[in-house]
């Protein structure tokens, strides 16, 4: 069931307008779909207080995906998948600033990576920091998915970080599109929000996530850049979802049925994040530096989402899939 308009999103518009400025919210009254999406990153110094921000989250992100919190994600994916593999071509499908990108770049099993995105000041940005790092296999280019154009067999792999649950019409996109583009070995790899379509969060859910709020004491709950606490969680209203941006999990609730009907599993993890994400939205600048009950209290959150894990799906996945109808050739 859709909620169209929470107490959240009044809660959510004031909070960007103190993290983002006027400009930013005015930059949301267009008819154009993607200039509205494209309004959600073409901004520098943005500042804001969301759970990707907290070290000890990504290290636990680190720990579950590779078994070793010192462990980069990409590093994992290519000492044990990509190891014996050179002159590898990947394209990436929403880039943003290509930080993940540029560290796949590092290792020489790569020929060419291509960046892509429609926010053409963060792709400007990660071309900045590829230049910085001497990086010569790894390009930039402003796309639009639904212009992609590329010959068949193009590519060993297709790559989303964080962009994938922003692509309509998944199931089309990774039955056709990309198995077309793929090679005959290609993989698909995502690390992605797969959640429910426009955050709408189940009730039970939502109980939860406000369980887990009441771990919190209150000085930790005061919310970033704003005099007041956060003291109960209603979930983003699907209006705002809409406004705010149009291509924001517009179709996430099928990328793991689509993916798991196209493609068979070569490795999955699955991070959580169904009640870390909301819980800590805005008040994560209190973990950034941990004391005793700083770290005390996000134990707890975590034993709290690891049980909630126990039977309910993660909204939260890194996989690496290979297409069934080009089966990958050991």
């Amino acid at each position: 069931m859709k909620r169209i308009v929470t107490l959240d999103d009044f809660v959510e518009t004031y909070t960007k307008l103190r993290q983002r400025g006027l400009g930013f919210i005015l930059s949301k009254f267009t008819f154009s779909d993607t200039e509205r999406a494209k309004t959600a990153f073409n901004h520098f110094n943005i500042s804001s207080s969301n759970w990707s921000i907290i070290p000890q989250i990504k290290l636990r992100w680190q720990k579950i995906i590779t078994s070793n919190e010192e462990m980069a994600i990409e590093d994992f994916t290519v000492h044990k998948f990509l190891k014996n593999r050179k002159g590898l071509k990947m394209l990436s499908l929403g880039s943003g600033n290509c930080a993940s990108e540029i560290a796949f770049a590092k290792h020489p099993n790569f020929e060419l990576i291509l960046c892509t995105d429609i926010a053409e000041k963060r792709l400007k940005t990660g071309k900045k920091n590829a230049k910085s790092a001497g990086l010569k296999n790894i390009d930039f280019k402003i796309q639009d998915v639904n212009d992609l154009r590329l010959e068949n067999d193009t590519y060993d792999i297709v790559y989303f970080k964080a962009s994938l649950h922003h692509f309509k019409n998944v199931e089309k996109l990774v039955s056709k599109t990309l198995m077309q583009i793929l090679k005959p070995n290609g993989l698909l790899i995502i690390n992605e929000y797969v959640g429910p379509s426009r955050l709408q969060f189940p009730k039970h859910q939502i109980k939860a996530i406000n369980k887990a709020l009441k771990l919190i004491p209150k000085p930790y709950r005061k919310r970033y850049k704003l005099n007041i606490y956060k003291n109960k969680v209603y979930g983003p209203g699907w209006l705002r979802m809409i406004l705010a941006d149009p291509s924001e999990c517009i179709d996430s609730e099928n990328i793991m049925p689509s993916i798991h009907q196209n493609y068979n599993t070569v490795y999955e993890a699955s991070y959580g994040g169904n009640i870390l994400q909301l819980a800590l939205k805005d008040i994560a600048h209190h973990f950034i530096d941990l004391n005793k009950e700083k770290k005390e209290v996000l134990d707890g959150l975590f034993y709290f989402e690891d049980t909630y894990l126990k039977n309910h799906k993660s909204d939260f996945i890194f996989g690496i899939y290979e297409p069934k109808t080009k089966q990958l050739t050991k």
